[in-house]
């Protein structure tokens, strides 16, 4: 093989992970593949990242592992910047009758890392439905300026790892849809409970993120990704791309359900009105930025 289809096999195999980020992102899940009952590896090395590569799935051809270290999400009124980093773990391969590049979820089933990010402001302006008598709203209300100081919000995945749509073309070329992830968005604080989301595994935030400009309804306006700069060892094994940038300001944000346990129902509508949601698309925003390593299973696994 020449030096030249070297390079082109290995680009187009980095473009293609690079999608995989904003599963990160979140990335937009991966949170949900089920773990593979398998010997434990322990790669060395400039391999040893990619610990968590389901090496005992003879199906993979690649690792992966992708850090979301910035970017933010905004959903209805309120943004929520990436500050902590979110990272994407497991491999991938090409299915050979479908030319469509399959994620395959990490060996220990913690594809996705729940990393919690801050939520500036919590949901202090929470206040309690005005239908309700004023002695029950006074209740609610010194409740919520309690409990809800301090918020912070997860992205997971709402199915399995394969779900990921991914288009090869689209990745390197940095137009159209890059990759297509069907998420949820937990709201973390003991008083909203541990079933408060926006979506769920039912009626998903679907976002189609690009490489390349979106083409957002209005009031959004389009915004530009990039798949980032390319780097690479000595034998091609050990590939990365950094810099990269996913986008997508054209989803939808449904209501959030759930929240506050067995006061829901009134704690729902007013999260609900704090956060603008539900919102339509044009209104949201999703910015993923980060580094995405790959490594050759077979280099991997020669590490050990």
């Amino acid at each position: 093989m020449t030096k030249i289809r070297v390079i082109h096999k290995v680009g187009v195999r980095l473009h293609v992970l690079l999608g995989a980020i904003g599963a990160v992102a979140l990335l937009v899940a991966l949170g949900t593949a089920s773990p593979a009952l398998a010997t434990e590896h322990h790669p060395t090395g400039e391999f040893a990242p990619f610990k968590d590569c389901p090496l005992s799935n003879s199906t993979i051809e690649d690792c992966l592992l992708a850090e979301t270290t910035s970017g933010e999400f905004t959903v209805g009124k309120r943004t929520v910047p990436i500050s902590s980093t979110i990272v994407l773990q497991g491999g991938f391969k090409l299915n050979q009758k479908t030319e469509i590049i399959e994620v395959v979820g990490a060996e220990d089933g913690n594809t996705l890392s729940k990393t919690p990010q801050f939520v500036p402001g919590g949901l202090l302006n929470v206040v309690a439905p005005e239908f309700l008598p004023k002695w029950l709203q006074n209740i609610l209300n010194a409740l919520v300026s309690e409990g809800l100081a301090e918020v912070t919000a997860e992205t997971e995945l709402a199915a399995p790892a394969t779900s990921i749509g991914l288009s090869t073309e689209n990745l390197l070329f940095e137009e159209g849809t890059a990759i297509s992830l069907p998420l949820k968005i937990k709201l973390n604080n003991t008083f909203l409970g541990e079933a408060c989301y926006i979506g769920s595994n039912a009626a998903p935030i679907v976002i189609d993120f690009t490489t390349g400009a979106t083409e957002p309804p209005a009031p959004n306006k389009s915004i530009k990704g990039t798949a980032g700069t390319f780097g690479h060892n000595a034998l091609y094994t050990l590939i990365t791309l950094t810099g990269s940038k996913l986008v997508n300001n054209s989803f939808a944000a449904p209501k959030a359900e759930g929240c506050g346990g067995l006061l829901a129902f009134l704690i729902d509508p007013a999260v609900n009105a704090e956060l603008g949601l539900p919102s339509a698309a044009g209104t949201n925003t999703a910015i993923l930025e980060g580094k995405l390593s790959t490594g050759a299973k077979s280099a991997v696994l020669a590490s050990e």
